[in-house]
């Protein structure tokens, strides 16, 4: 499987600092089917972003090798180290994901710059994801999972993040602290496969509480965090860009 990743990566027209598996596989409860999102960064020549047009400053591909999936989505530098400015959680799970198809040392530094982009702010990110996702799995009917482990996993990464400025974004890891006792029902039911990958509406009164319950507790570790209220590392990232783009 990772060789057939890494051939994905190769075909990419640009040099990339890092490629990773975000998605299911990251956050810890890929169904069978699941497909394989790739996330990563990539650096275009200084004649392509000197003038007065820009292209491809994302690039998306979408592919089926040998029945396999695959997403494939990098930015330029430039963007995403502007997206880790902004407060962007998703930027920071790619950059961090521990399943690395690509890497290279501006990978590593990158990481270290990725501390000082965290703020207290961050939370933002993950309450809207979450309640994006709650009105997405309560308006179903049959229920699926999926939508709910996403609101428990970025409530949870949310909460995580908030507490000790570590970006966790893997359910399984997370429950090991928070011991829920729903999640591995849930996650069970989604890695299974379609046949139980509904919820019987029974479980809604509950669902619901604990989702306006991990909200409050976000909500709370925000305004107690100790993160700071702005980010730190723009001189560093735009030294790393200069230096990649020369």
């Amino acid at each position: 499987m990772n060789d057939m990743l890494r051939a994905e990566v190769r075909r990419h027209p640009y040099p990339l600092i890092f490629a990773t598996v975000s998605g299911a596989h990251l956050y810890g409860f890929p169904s069978p089917d699941s497909d394989y999102d790739l996330r990563g960064v990539h650096i275009l020549p200084a004649r392509e972003v000197l003038g007065l047009d820009v292209n491809h400053e994302t690039i998306e591909v979408s592919a089926k090798r040998d029945g396999l999936e695959l997403d494939l989505v990098t930015h330029d530098a430039k963007k995403f180290f502007g997206l880790m400015l902004k407060k962007n959680g998703y930027v920071l799970e790619q950059l961090l994901s521990p399943l690395v198809v690509h890497t290279t040392p501006e990978h590593e530094e990158l990481k270290a710059l990725a501390a000082g982009c965290i703020t207290r702010h961050h939370s933002h990110h993950y309450l809207g994801f979450a309640a994006t996702q709650w009105k997405l799995f309560e308006k179903e009917s049959p229920r699926r999972v999926k939508p709910l482990l996403y609101v428990y996993r970025v409530l949870l990464t949310g909460i995580h993040l908030m507490r000790t400025g570590r970006v966790e974004a893997n359910l399984v890891r997370l429950n090991e602290d928070f011991r829920l006792s729903q999640v591995p029902d849930l996650i069970a039911r989604k890695v299974e496969g379609a046949e139980k990958s509904f919820l019987p509406d029974a479980d809604l009164a509950f669902q619901r509480s604990e989702y306006e319950r991990l909200t409050k507790e976000l909500e709370i570790a925000s305004e107690a965090s100790q993160l700071p209220e702005r980010a730190s590392a723009r001189s560093g990232l735009n030294d790393l860009l200069i230096r990649l783009r020369t």
